[in-house]
């Protein structure tokens, strides 16, 4: 006899879940069968991917990991004042009361931190606004299970699926600064490059399914190929569900292999795992910069975010 484990809990206010921790068969999905949870509600299941991994690897002890955590849940009408080269967050303000200082009064503040956390002077203070109001788990929740079953069906790793969406544009429709669109936020000419529609009258990026086939597509046939590559000139040839090689990925996904290439050359590193992503965390180079650096901190933060959001109030345990 099969035993599954039983939990029930409530993710922020709106919904009421029992999760069965069972096997769910779908196209090609026996190689992450035992990463994947399936969480009922009422008659209705959905299919996630659990983190434990990154409680395994201590990821979630990160003060990266910490800080995004703190912001992704923060409203924007606070900040965190937070040491630039680790994100160590130094101090909680209102953001009104930031604002309400001149700019010697601010750079007086950040040089008194200096000296009462014994930084050296050119060590940079970063004030960052919260952002609950762009990371919208409990609106992006409903979208997870479709994408897990989508980049199923391509064959692809549905961890990307689950890192991306909740992200990229958690539960929003929305175009970035840059022209990336959709659930997976999408470039107009990367979409096209995956056989999307992408023109003056017909965006097919605004297509859940279409979009996240797409994703998984660019992720098959380029990122994922294209990471192995990298570290291959360093004699690295990881584990395809190594924690740290899927976040390697997810910064090729966001920055491009050119610009990932180059900031590994910068790091030279002899062997694939946590370091090198915290490393890469701390070095810039080409177009590797400031957001490039968040995004795999972005995404560990989410997924723990997740797992706290299904976990917290769980009421029953059954082996």
């Amino acid at each position: 006899m099969t035993h599954y484990k039983i939990f029930s809990w409530t993710i922020g206010f709106f919904y009421t879940f029992t999760i069965y921790a069972q096997p769910t068969t779908f196209p090609n999905s026996n190689k992450w069968e035992n990463q994947k949870i399936t969480v009922y509600k009422a008659s209705e299941s959905a299919v996630l991917m659990h983190a434990e991994s990154i409680y395994e690897e201590r990821w979630d002890d990160l003060p990266q990991t910490k800080f995004w955590k703190q912001i992704m849940l923060l409203s924007p009408d606070s900040c965190l004042i937070n040491c630039a080269s680790n994100r160590v967050i130094l101090e909680k303000l209102p953001i009104k009361q930031w604002h309400s200082q001149t700019e010697s009064e601010k750079a007086a503040y950040k040089d008194s931190l200096r000296i009462l956390y014994q930084f050296p002077p050119t060590e940079k203070i970063n004030v960052t606004t919260g952002k609950n109001d762009f990371y919208k788990f409990n609106d992006v929740y409903p979208s997870l299970s479709k994408g897990v079953t989508q980049f199923e069906q391509e064959n692809v790793d549905p961890w990307y699926a689950q890192a991306i969406l909740l992200i990229e544009s958690p539960g929003q429709l929305k175009k970035s600064s840059v022209g990336a669109y959709g659930a997976f936020q999408l470039m107009p000419s990367v979409a096209r490059a995956q056989g999307l529609i992408v023109s003056g009258s017909i965006d097919e990026r605004k297509d859940f399914d279409r979009s996240a086939q797409a994703a998984a597509k660019l992720l098959k046939k380029v990122c994922i190929p294209e990471a192995k590559n990298i570290l291959s000139e360093y004699r690295i040839y990881p584990e395809d569900d190594a924690l740290w090689f899927r976040l390697f990925v997810l910064h090729i996904y966001h920055a491009g292999s050119r610009n990932v290439r180059a900031v590994v050359a910068k790091i030279q590193p002899t062997i694939g795992n946590q370091e090198l992503i915290t490393q890469m965390w701390q070095n810039s180079a080409a177009g590797f910069g400031n957001n490039s650096q968040n995004y795999s901190q972005l995404a560990l933060s989410a997924q723990i975010i997740l797992n706290e959001l299904i976990y917290a109030t769980c009421d029953e345990i059954a082996n």
